[in-house]
């Protein structure tokens, strides 16, 4: 009787609200620092000119919704709680689409102001080269796919918030040579696909581990009660489906895009018969 007594209630609604301050602290906190930015140093910075594009105002109001989104109530908490499935789609959240927003939505004079020209800027300089970014964000990939670590974290408590930290951070450093505020860091397009290629490569050994897992990976998600009737096989294939297809199919398409209007532009159209006749007749 007395270990039953002290044994944690399992909660059986999922869909319960619960309430994290925290991350509306971190919204609010992000919202005013930008106004602040945007208002009172960017005129003193930027004198004369545009201080900031309302492509860039967009930008940054779709990454803020895209947070609040994948950081609150009711994701978070069914990925922290119920389905490692959304657990992946949180993560890809945070790793492919918020940095690479937050990126462009920076000004470049706010980016430099950030981080100067001292420890700071060499420090930011180094930790993001493509090939330093690229094994940091690979191996904060396959540590925080760890069983042990992955089941003491989904409890909640600093560790948890302490990896998401951790998995933003990489995932900037990831896209800063990409589509980083300051231009002469950027990769060149070719190199760019190269890169992009070769990071889709590194989820898929995770990835392939949960889908053909037979028994499971987590502990912590084998729970009674399944959202929306996902077995605990069907939420781990689910989730290395979300991590393997979702975020290379993403990739890719960048990948893809980058291609054809980089390096196929105007193929088409150059060898179309009006543009063959036009030369015939040139010559």
């Amino acid at each position: 009787m007395l270990i039953s007594s002290i044994e944690p209630t399992l909660n059986t609604d999922p869909w319960r609200y619960q309430q994290h301050l925290e991350i509306w602290v971190l919204i609010i906190g992000l919202i005013v620092a930008f106004v602040y930015a945007i208002r009172v140093l960017g005129p003193k910075v930027v004198p004369s000119g545009e201080v900031i594009s309302r492509k860039q105002i967009r930008t940054f109001s779709l990454m803020i919704f895209l947070l609040l989104i994948s950081t609150d109530w009711p994701l978070h908490d069914i990925a922290e709680e119920y389905l490692y499935s959304m657990h992946m789609l949180q993560h890809t959240i945070l790793t492919y689409i918020i940095p690479p927003l937050a990126l462009l939505a920076t000004p470049e004079w706010l980016f430099r102001l950030l981080i100067g020209q001292g420890r700071l800027y060499r420090a930011v300089r180094f930790l993001t080269r493509p090939v330093v970014a690229a094994v940091v964000y690979n191996l904060v990939v396959v540590t925080t796919h760890i069983p042990a670590l992955v089941n003491r974290s989904a409890a909640g408590g600093p560790l948890h918030y302490g990896l998401h930290v951790i998995l933003v951070t990489s995932a900037l450093m990831l896209w800063m040579p990409i589509c980083g505020p300051a231009k002469e860091w950027r990769m060149s397009y070719g190199a760019t696909m190269a890169y992009l290629f070769c990071t889709s490569l590194v989820p898929s050994i995770p990835a392939g581990w949960l889908t053909f897992a037979t028994g499971p990976v987590y502990k912590h998600y084998d729970t009674p009660v399944r959202v929306w009737g996902l077995s605990l096989l069907s939420d781990q294939q689910l989730a290395g489906g979300i991590m393997k297809l979702g975020g290379s199919t993403y990739l890719w398409g960048i990948i893809i895009t980058i291609f054809f209007t980089r390096f196929m532009k105007g193929f088409f159209g150059n060898q179309s018969y009006t543009a063959k006749e036009s030369s015939d007749l040139s010559q």
